[in-house]
This record gives structure tokens, sequence and C-alpha cells, in this order.
């Protein structure tokens, strides 16, 4: 894991959040873009002034923001952009090499009931970059225990897993997987491959209607510090990705940092 990026927005969370993105890099060895996207939405020619002072203002909030955490010798670089934030977030992913997004549940909902805020939310929702979401106000410590829920083994593209392993072998974690059947399982979806199998200590079975349940029924039980799930078109937050925000009440493990990978399909 060499390149993370942490989005920045205006929540009370945001220092704290950025804490733990160095804590975490500085682990990894890693290299920390911190970036913030920024839209103006005018008539042509109207307001070309005013980008170049939104642009301005965004890059000295970002470096006053970076100057109150402790950096530890990571090398961090502070970055603003303009566009819309799926589009521009994607860009900057590919072309700086991003390996893993580091997203606040809420980084500008000041919502008390809100898990994951509209903008968190839209960024889990609509791309496909490995993320990792670290609730409000936690800090870093090793994940030594890990559960991956998965409604299907079934893995078709390459690296999918990568930042899995990459945890793994850092902290020397124990994963343990469980698979929830489903009404929408098939045969051949608890057929684990070897890359997978090679990373598990221990599997646990469930059957629940969706994999977000079985998650309920059982992360208490297996003590996690980090739960790992998998973007699917009918995948672990279906019912909650209806809308960008997600609420407490529907998602209660939100004391827990949660790795969301890219689709294994």
């Amino acid at each position: 894991m060499k390149n993370i990026l942490v989005p920045v927005g205006s929540s009370k969370n945001a220092v704290s959040h950025l804490q733990y993105a160095v804590d975490f890099a500085k682990t990894f060895g890693a290299r920390l873009y911190v970036v913030q996207v920024f839209n103006v939405y005018t008539k042509a020619g109207t307001m070309i002034k005013v980008d170049h002072i939104l642009e301005r203002e965004s890059l000295e909030f970002l470096k006053s923001h970076v100057s109150k955490v402790d950096t530890k010798g990571v090398e961090v670089i502070v970055k603003t952009f303009k566009g819309k934030l799926i589009d521009t977030l994607e860009l900057v992913c590919k072309t700086a090499d991003i390996d893993l997004i580091l997203l606040e549940p809420r980084t500008n909902s000041i919502r008390e009931e809100v898990y994951l805020g509209k903008t968190s939310g839209k960024i889990i929702k609509q791309t496909n970059i490995p993320a990792l979401i670290v609730p409000e106000g936690y800090k870093f410590k090793p994940m030594v225990s890990i559960l991956i829920a998965l409604k299907s083994a079934v893995i078709k593209r390459e690296n999918v897993l990568n930042p899995l392993i990459d945890i793994k072998n850092q902290f020397k974690s124990i994963v343990n997987l469980l698979l929830v059947k489903t009404p929408f399982h098939n045969e051949g979806d608890f057929d684990v491959n070897e890359e997978l199998a090679s990373l598990i200590t221990n599997t646990l079975y469930s059957e629940n209607a969706t994999t977000f349940q079985g998650v309920l029924e059982n992360y208490k039980e297996a003590h996690p510090d980090l739960l790992c799930v998998v973007r699917r078109k009918r995948g672990f937050f279906t019912k909650l990705w209806e809308n960008n925000t997600i609420l407490k009440k529907d998602f209660h493990s939100s004391t827990l940092p949660v790795l969301v990978l890219s689709g294994l399909k």
C-alpha cells in the first residue's frame, strides 16, 4: 500500500480523521494525498475570478488542517480540484495510483443520527475504489482480528483482495470469513479459491435475508478490529444504498472501521 487518499470536508471530526490517516499511512510507509474537491455552478464566463478565490481558500484550508496534526514524517501532499466529486476523485485515484481512500463517515453532516453522510455515502456508492470508513474520533490501533463477510466467494477480478492482503500482512491479522446464504444463493457461491483461502483462519456460516443481517448477527461474537465487505449490485449496503445517506439505526457497528473492497466480479 503506497498511496492513500483522504478527501476533506468541513466536519468537526476532520482533524481526528486526518491524524488517523497519518498514523495508518506511517504503518505502511505510504504517501498521503489530502484533497478537497470544489465546484461552481454558474453561467459561463461570470465566475472566473471566484474560481481562483475558491481554489486559494480551499488550499489554505487544507494546509491549516494539516498543520493541526502530527505528520510523523509521513509525506503529505495537499491538493485542491475543481469538478464533480465522483468524476474528479476517480481521475485523481487513477492519476496518483491510489490504493485506498480513507473516509470519514460524515464529511459535512451534523445530524447525530447519520452514520454515512451524503458525501461519504456517494463516494462509497458511486465509485469502485477500495475505501476504509473510519468511525468518528477513532484512534489508530493494529487490526489484529478481521471479519470478512460475503454472500459469494467467487472472485473473477484480479487484485481485488490486495487491500485486505496488505492489512493482514502488516498486522499479522487473523481473518475470519463469514459466508451468508441469502435467497439469492447460487451453487458454487461458497467455493473459496486458493487466494482467499490462504488468508482465512476460520470460516463461519449464516443464513439470512441479506449479508448485512448476517453481519449484525455475528460481528459482536467475532470481536473484529475491522469489518471487510464487498461492493455488489446486491451487496452489503444494498437497502442502505437506496439513499446516499446511511443512518446509524440502520448500521449498528458505527464504532468499527469498515473496509469496502471493489466488486469481486
